[in-house]
């Protein structure tokens, strides 16, 4: 409420009369609670553990214990990188896109928008609870990997890491285009179909090493064929230039057009 004066309207009441004073947080701090909050409910929940944690660990330990196909030695060399594209696309792209399509369906998402929070706070929470739970995954991933005796260098972790924050943009722009622009059981069906899809395209990429040159390079364009391919590379020292520019090709596309089609109900 305000009086108008010689100078302009003025307050009738005098600063400090309510406390605290009712107005919008600052953007960093209305990230970090959402982070959190995202974050927070991506780790409780037993099915995302399953996806993200488990069958990755399972992966890992089974395809380098076990005599399981022709894999040059140390197994462990071949089989960490796949793991972690695994790892990348199950809690980026599939555990993300199912989470929003039920945000959507039980209205959570749209009692969010109607807040005070901006949708982009809310975009950007969503996407930055992905970059922690991955860098969680990565930490577990690459304990397991060192005791079994995988050791990189100095270029090679770093190589590695920039290959993750890549393969985590791409995955997760991927995973807010098809958990917004769909219906929540749509999206849980294709998210999983998809899931394996990318599984079979990292193991084609990594495990056999026999298909055709035409196959091989059509791999390779997709985004779990680039992913494991440039994880690959890193984890050898090389930097994958050509399939990190393909995983920001597929991050620019799906950011541009989940843009334009993200719904919150």
């Amino acid at each position: 409420m305000t009086t108008t004066t010689a100078s302009g309207p003025a307050p009738v009441f005098a600063a400090g009369t309510f406390a605290p004073a009712p107005r919008r947080n600052s953007a960093p701090a209305m990230l970090a609670a959402l982070t959190r909050l995202e974050a927070t409910l991506l780790l409780r929940n037993s099915e995302q553990q399953l996806l993200t944690m488990l069958l990755p660990v399972t992966f890992l330990i089974g395809l380098t214990v076990l005599p399981i196909g022709d894999l040059p030695e140390p197994r462990i060399d071949t089989v960490f990188p796949l793991v972690l594209a695994v790892a990348i696309m199950s809690t980026g792209f599939t555990g993300q896109a199912i989470a929003i399509g039920f945000d959507r369906r039980y209205g959570a998402l749209k009692r969010l928008g109607a807040n005070a929070i901006p949708k982009w706070a809310m975009i950007a929470g969503k996407s930055a609870a992905v970059v922690v739970v991955v860098s969680l995954q990565t930490v577990l991933l690459g304990t397991i990997a060192l005791v079994l005796g995988c050791i990189p260098n100095p270029l090679e972790f770093i190589l590695t890491g920039a290959v993750i924050i890549v393969g985590t943009a791409a995955f997760a722009a991927l995973g807010l285009l098809l958990g917004g622009s769909m219906r929540a059981d749509i999206v849980l069906a294709l998210a999983n179909i998809l899931w394996f899809v990318q599984l079979g395209l990292c193991s084609v990429s990594s495990l056999t090493g026999h298909a055709p040159a035409a196959v091989q390079t059509a791999v390779e364009v997709t985004p779990a064929g680039a992913l494991v391919t440039a994880l690959q590379q890193a984890n050898d020292g090389h930097f994958a230039l050509p399939s990190l520019a393909v995983l920001t090709l597929w991050t620019a596309a799906a950011t541009t057009v989940a843009r334009r089609t993200f719904k919150f109900s």
